[in-house]
């Protein structure tokens, strides 16, 4: 994939289709550390010891619908391309954690992409709240900046009028890439 937004959002869908109500996603770029952080928690059907020894390989997958699983499997390629990795844990009833992280300076990382669409389209999914979180780390320029957007408090601010409202969907997307600007994002 030629953004790690497409990575996120898939792993997301994963969470959706896994049947969870609510997502956190967070992201930190520690720029000391040289390191972008991936982590995606949901609290979902989860996943048993054999399917979890399973998840990255491009083989297997739990949906009926398709033969192939390739979204952990890919994630995990570019993490490890980029001088990364990938862990993932789950517990059956209790949701499935998806951390991964790669080296910001690596020259075949992909950039970040556009991260105000997915908070839109994971926002079209009625049955999931989600999180986002986005931190920027550097010690040497004395930032520690962080973001954070829940479409429950939205939600609450919005009263009847839905999250899915084209206008809506319009102002999450600034709102995130406004804010990741503010933050001064460079991933």
């Amino acid at each position: 994939m030629k953004e790690l937004s497409l990575h996120i959002l898939d792993v997301a869908r994963n969470s959706v289709e896994a049947g969870a109500t609510e997502l956190t996603i967070t992201l930190v770029e520690d720029y000391d550390a040289d390191r972008l952080d991936m982590i995606l928690e949901d609290n979902g059907r989860g996943m048993s010891a054999d399917d979890l020894r399973q998840a990255t390989d491009a083989f297997f997958t739990t949906r009926t619908t398709r033969k192939v699983g390739l979204g952990l499997a890919m994630l995990q390629a570019t993490c490890e391309r980029c001088e990364g990795g990938l862990e993932i844990s789950s517990e059956p009833g209790r949701g499935t954690v998806v951390r991964s992280w790669l080296r910001l300076g690596n020259i075949d990382r992909p950039p970040l992409g556009d991260m105000g669409g997915v908070v839109q389209a994971l926002a079209c999914e009625p049955a999931i709240a989600l999180v986002y979180r986005h931190s920027v780390l550097s010690a040497r320029e004395r930032a520690h900046k962080s973001f954070e957007l829940d479409t429950r408090e939205i939600q609450q601010e919005l009263g009847d009028v839905a999250l899915t409202s084209p206008p809506v969907l319009d102002w999450l997307r600034g709102h995130v890439k406004e804010g990741l600007r503010e933050l001064g994002s460079r991933a």
